[in-house]
């Protein structure tokens, strides 16, 4: 809860801070937050991964000194894993094995922490870190706000996703009043991309179907169409969301081969329609709106399975009769903290 992380703060000094495999905007930008946070109040504090974190994210103040390994040895007095459904999330050997602060919105994250502070009506953990500032009698520097910023800005969709809320704009209002700029940021997470990001999105794109309702869309990336582009990590950031773009389409699946019958499976869908429902069915979880998975199995099968599923949360759902949310097709991150996958 969040009073134990205030009392550890203020009783421990040593401090490392980490989040999951192919780091998202919310996972670096609330890590580089608290970390920032953390040295205001003199403490020793540093950001580790295992990953190389995305081009677009570089630029943030302390991605420069992000420490990167595969193990920890035991110099911390304590560890924070940010918005990782288990302890396996981060890829860091020994995690375990160390005082762990788990802090996390996701409502699938399991409880491995030896302090769990989960808020699921948060946005984003960069709105937890926020009032974790607050909460230590912290000042908002303009290095914590620029890297929390990009954490609101990514996990909301640049704030037109569903889990925005009027706290979330005060927050995102507080930070620029500090002397964030909104459009430097959006130019970095949006408009940074290599023209591989275009070769491969035409690649995709020449994959996408609809069900037979014409309400679910579902388009494949194959291992030869990474290479043939030149991908670089995160150039199919939001790709998930491009089908959504059209009226119709209410719920996409985007299918990504990382290996022999071996897939890792994005979910995004608008208005009622829960997706983190459909995600569990194959061992994954995440938001109602933005959910994740990996699969094994035959590809052809295995999108036959995820359409069936999907199909029916479609039906399942009231979204007939509500309005669907309006979401455009080229803003949020791709890489929703998928939970408990089936191969890792």
């Amino acid at each position: 809860m969040l009073s134990q992380v205030v009392e550890l703060i203020e009783n421990r000094h040593v401090f490392g801070i980490t989040t999951h495999v192919r780091p998202d905007g919310d996972g670096i930008g609330s890590s580089l937050g608290l970390c920032w946070l953390l040295r205001s109040l003199g403490k020793d504090a540093e950001v580790i991964v295992s990953d190389g974190i995305p081009m677009a994210y570089q630029a943030l103040p302390g991605a420069d000194e992000i420490v990167y390994l595969s193990e920890v040895n035991g110099k911390y007095d304590a560890v924070f894993v940010i918005e990782c459904s288990d302890v396996s999330r981060p890829n860091i050997r020994n995690l375990e094995k160390q005082y762990v602060v788990n802090i996390d919105h996701h409502a699938t994250c399991d409880n491995f922490g030896t302090i769990n502070w989960i808020d699921t009506t948060a946005s984003a953990v960069g709105e937890m870190i926020y009032n974790l500032c607050k909460a230590v009698g912290g000042r908002i520097t303009r290095e914590i706000a620029e890297c929390l910023y990009l954490a609101l800005v990514t996990d909301t969709g640049s704030f037109h996703f569903s889990n925005t809320t009027d706290r979330t704009l005060k927050v995102a209002s507080e930070l620029v009043k500090v002397g964030v700029k909104p459009a430097v940021i959006s130019e970095a997470v949006y408009n940074s991309y290599p023209w591989s990001r275009i070769e491969l999105m035409s690649r995709v794109l020449s994959t996408v179907k609809r069900d037979d309702t014409g309400r679910v869309a579902y388009m494949r990336q194959t291992m030869e169409m990474r290479e043939s582009s030149k991908m670089a990590d995160g150039d199919n950031n939001g790709f998930v969301n491009i089908p959504l773009a059209a009226k119709d389409v209410l719920a996409s699946i985007y299918m990504r081969e990382i290996g022999d019958r071996e897939y890792r499976v994005s979910f995004r869908s608008k208005g009622s329609i829960n997706v983190a429902k459909v995600a569990e069915q194959f061992g994954g979880g995440g938001h109602n709106n933005a959910a994740g998975c990996r699969i094994v199995g035959d590809w052809d099968e295995s999108e036959l399975q995820l359409v069936e599923a999907m199909v029916a949360a479609v039906a399942d759902s009231n979204s007939d009769s509500d309005e669907p949310e309006p979401i455009t097709g080229f803003v949020g991150t791709e890489q929703v903290n998928e939970v408990r996958p089936q191969a890792d």
